[in-house]
């Protein structure tokens, strides 16, 4: 037998199924990183196959958001839109984000964290088999249907799983965990550019609802195991409780709005929330222009764009991985810190190499790829670190901190910038006002904390 800690399993692999194989992998993955020597572990015992069961929806939620980055271009050609007309992909999607990320989180608060996944899951399938109908009509406005319809179901899915991974062990290593999981998201962006980019821009006429109807039979298998593992409805503490004035009874009756209004006068929560909507318009704009920047320059070609682009996503998951390992060791608000320094050097280089030419165009393309390892690890971090100490208000503040994905209509400003300026390098000046709010909200936080930088 293989003993890790109190978990067992049979040394010869080959005797058991597929899927357990899986499992085991994860758990030994898992475990290992969560006993490394550090003062705090990551995660207990008895959360082990729960952490696993939610970080596989990370994955589940970046490849559905890569998507469409390749999208974008993808019906710029096939239906002969404008950047701008494209661009309501984006607008479409993070709208349904906005719209949907308060009922999402009233819905989670009345049903559990389980029921709030598997409801997402399930419009998640509906909105990729929409996706055939679409391709029969060929239309751009059914498109935009399927993926509001998606987005809908992304949005209960984040609600639920970004606090819950927060919540599955010490508060200590709530940003390290949430880091962990989302290295898995970063993985399910990278995956996509190439995958479906290569389908795609591949030149054989490959029909957009392949990927979709794939992504629609997993999504309902997933919401099958889901809807059949008992996973633990974490208790909030007393002492949480008490923080924001409300007893146990309290707790239960307070109704959905009246934990809103709390949150709303909570300032350090409020400028939590704005700094995570700054990083997601710049975060989403950047991916959604990267094809139509590097095509638009000369420097690549659709295809090539869509590879490079999935190689920056997979250094956006390895810089989670890396970011998740340094936080055991290092206070969140000081990586968050560095980070933040590191995307404004990035993108404002890019902007004046770009413009003035001062090195060839390699070297724009190589700070706009470390732009990626900088940027992995600032929505977890500020997501954790933004939903600190809101005990009984958690789901709530969560529920708004999903609306912030409505960032990614920001592209649409870029899109106009770049359509009516006729200049591709000036739309990056929005990412970068976006990096230099989430700069302003990690030195805040150093200073609260009393970290040295």
């Amino acid at each position: 037998m293989i003993i890790v800690g109190d978990l067992n399993y049979p040394k010869d692999v080959q005797q058991v199924p597929v899927i357990c194989k899986i499992i085991i992998k994860y758990k030994l993955f898992f475990y290992s990183h969560m006993t490394q020597q550090s003062h705090t572990p990551l995660t207990e015992r008895r959360y082990v196959m729960p952490f696993v069961l939610i970080t596989s929806l990370f994955f589940l939620w970046g490849f559905a958001r890569a998507i469409l980055d390749v999208l974008n271009k993808h019906f710029q050609a096939e239906l002969d839109i404008s950047i701008t007309q494209s661009s309501f992909i984006q607008v479409t999607t993070y709208l349904g984000y906005f719209l949907m990320a308060i009922p999402a989180g009233l819905l989670i608060n009345r049903m559990g964290y389980k029921h709030g996944v598997v409801v997402g899951l399930l419009l998640y399938a509906v909105g990729a088999f929409l996706f055939v109908p679409g391709t029969w009509t060929n239309s751009f406005s059914a498109y935009l249907v399927a993926l509001f319809v998606i987005a809908c179901g992304l949005v209960f899915l984040e609600t639920a799983a970004n606090p819950y991974a927060t919540e599955l062990g010490p508060s200590e290593t709530a940003s390290s965990r949430l880091n962990l999981s989302q290295s898995f998201n970063g993985m399910g962006s990278a995956l996509a550019p190439i995958v479906v980019g290569g389908l795609l821009f591949s030149g054989t006429g490959a029909d957009v609802s392949l990927p979709y109807i794939f992504m629609g039979v997993i999504v309902l298998l997933v919401a099958f195991v889901f809807s059949r593992t008992e996973l633990p409805e974490i208790q909030i503490e007393k002492e949480s409780l008490m923080e924001n004035n409300l007893s146990e009874t309290e707790n239960y009756k307070a109704s959905g709005l009246t934990k809103l209004r709390q949150l709303i006068q909570n300032r350090t929560f409020l400028f939590g929330l704005f700094a995570l909507l700054c990083y997601e318009v710049s975060e989403i704009s950047i991916n959604s222009y990267f094809v139509n920047f590097t095509t638009g320059m000369g420097w690549l070609s659709a295809a090539n764009a869509s590879y490079i682009l999935g190689l920056s996503l997979f250094i956006f998951m390895g810089g989670r991985f890396v970011g998740s390992w340094i936080m055991r060791r290092v206070p969140a608000e000081r990586v968050l810190y560095w980070c933040a320094c590191g995307t404004v050097l990035s993108i404002a280089l890019l902007l004046l190499n770009s413009q003035l030419s001062i090195f060839n165009y390699n070297i724009s393309l190589v700070l706009l790829i470390a732009n990626y390892f900088f940027e992995a690890i600032m929505f977890p971090t500020i997501f954790s670190l933004t939903l600190h100490g809101l005990g009984s208000l958690t789901k709530s503040a969560s529920s708004l901190l999903m609306m912030t994905p409505v960032g990614g209509c920001g592209f649409l400003l870029m899109a106009l910038l770049a359509d009516y300026s006729g200049s591709l390098v000036l739309p990056f000046l929005i990412p970068l006002a976006g990096y230099v709010v989430v700069f302003i909200f990690a030195r805040s936080k150093i200073i609260d904390g009393s970290v040295s930088v």
